[in-house]
């Protein structure tokens, strides 16, 4: 019996096919926020409500796609420069901005994390406020850019806090599809991460084991790019040494062949030149 239009192998035997049309990804951005856990390295996640048209009951990390203000140069910046960021993420100057500022902004609509300082060097501390709240809504609605945002609170971003972890584009047969680099970073210490709605359901902060085992045992459902970084992310103690870690990007995206007359699902990585994300250097204090 052929598979219904939802079911993804008939979407891609129909992509084998030469019937379905491949559209073109949208540049995103997707945050691992980590914490140092009492059973040790912790991520954050958010279940994806089943109305949502990309990745409906799915746990992501943070993250969405980059919006065309991202890309104002009138951003506060604090840390390497988008020129060091373009080398990493193997892009222009202008989209590694836009990349970066599109994480920080994500990660605040999603989590409530502020990944900001004031101008005078101190970190953002508690963002539960109403008043953060109202900039948050606003941001999530576009009624505010992010550029306003820290521009009328007097802060900068901090590009420094972000480390380059991976680079994933989703494959061709799929109808929304999208080019999403990975960073991580570490939670703040004075901030909390909370429940802000929206496109999840749910948020958890999770040990890295603990995620994994509810995965294979199909008590977390993730996609393969989340699921292959907690894999990565397991072989790590302490949030220290995931951003003390060197990673060579190369875009990932899963491709699609015919052997012995079943489909089979491969991993494609770029081949060499092979960026590598090091720590930067850290802040002056």
């Amino acid at each position: 019996m052929a598979g219904s239009p939802t079911d993804p192998m008939e979407q891609i035997r129909r992509y084998l096919d030469g019937a379905v049309d491949v559209v073109e990804p949208r540049d995103a951005a997707t945050v691992v926020l980590l914490r140092d856990g009492a059973r040790g390295l912790e991520v954050y996640l958010l279940r994806r409500r089943t109305s949502m048209a990309f990745g409906a009951g799915m746990h992501v990390f943070p993250g969405g796609s980059v919006d065309a203000r991202d890309r104002d140069a009138s951003i506060g910046w604090v840390g390497p420069d988008p020129s060091v960021w373009a080398r990493q993420l193997s892009c222009d100057t202008d989209l590694a901005r836009a990349l970066v500022c599109a994480a920080v902004r994500e990660t605040f609509e999603e989590s409530g994390i502020l990944l900001a300082s004031h101008a005078g060097g101190a970190m953002v501390g508690d963002t539960t406020g109403d008043d953060w709240e109202a900039d948050r809504l606003a941001l999530v609605d576009g009624a505010t850019s992010f550029s306003e945002f820290l521009a009328r609170r007097s802060l900068v971003l901090r590009a420094d806090l972000l480390r380059s972890w991976a680079h994933w584009i989703t494959p061709e047969w799929s109808s929304r599809r999208f080019d999403t680099r990975f960073f991580v970073a570490a939670l703040p210490g004075k901030q909390q991460t909370r429940d802000v709605g929206g496109e999840a359901d749910h948020v958890t902060w999770l040990p890295v084991a603990e995620a994994l085992a509810l995965h294979r045992d199909g008590a977390l459902t993730v996609m393969t790019a989340t699921a292959t970084t907690l894999r990565e992310l397991s072989g790590f103690a302490t949030v220290a040494s995931v951003l003390a870690a060197e990673r060579r990007i190369r875009p990932i995206m899963r491709r699609a062949a015919v052997v012995d007359g079943e489909v089979r699902l491969v991993h494609d990585t770029a081949e060499d030149p092979l960026p590598t994300a090091s720590p930067p250097e850290p802040p002056a204090a």
